[in-house]
């Protein structure tokens, strides 16, 4: 029987959205534009009180917002994302969410991923489970394409994190 246990913290919920709201083509494409194009058309602004008013402080200050536009919105967005994502959540699903989950592959009864969370114990078929996959400091078993347990690697507790990802993503193959 392999299991592993491990800490959910509020932090990692943030992290798994944020990935997935960065791999998002569309959401790049609008942070991409909203870093750049804004600011190019007020540094044009600016060229162009530098050239016909030969006024140097306001085509710089105009120059100054355009180069902190491109560089602090990025920031102010994944900001915001984080805001968002915390405020989606009500304080007891958060008490329901967060804390130590406990995970088992049970040899017996090999059709079952088995779940023990703060909300209870869970079973999840493994025909109904998509992928396993690993990120820097998270490995991810996807329940749907968007959702996904999220295991951090610091916080694993107890057992083997590789053995179990490994025996997770045959399992998922074997039932798909």
């Amino acid at each position: 029987m392999l299991e592993i246990e491990y800490e959910f913290r509020e932090e990692d919920l943030v992290n798994f959205n944020e990935g997935q709201y960065l791999k998002s083509k569309s959401i790049q494409d609008s942070i991409n534009k909203n870093r750049w194009i804004l600011p190019g058309i007020v540094l044009l602004i600016s060229a162009f009180y530098l050239y016909y008013y030969r006024d140097v402080k306001a085509a710089s200050y105009l120059a100054g917002v355009a180069v902190l536009w491109a560089w602090l919105s990025p920031k102010l967005v994944m900001y915001d994302l984080r805001r968002q994502i915390l405020k989606n959540y009500t304080p007891k699903e958060r008490k329901n969410m967060f804390g130590t989950y406990v995970l088992t592959i049970d040899p017996a009864n090999p059709t079952y991923l088995y779940e023990k969370s703060p909300s209870g114990k869970h079973k999840m078929l493994w025909s109904e489970l998509v992928r396993v996959e690993y990120g820097k400091r998270s490995v991810y078993i996807f329940i749907t394409l968007d959702t996904a347990l999220v295991i951090p690697v610091e916080t694993v507790k107890r057992g083997d994190l590789g053995k179990f990802a490994d025996q997770a993503q045959k399992m998922i193959e074997r039932y798909a």
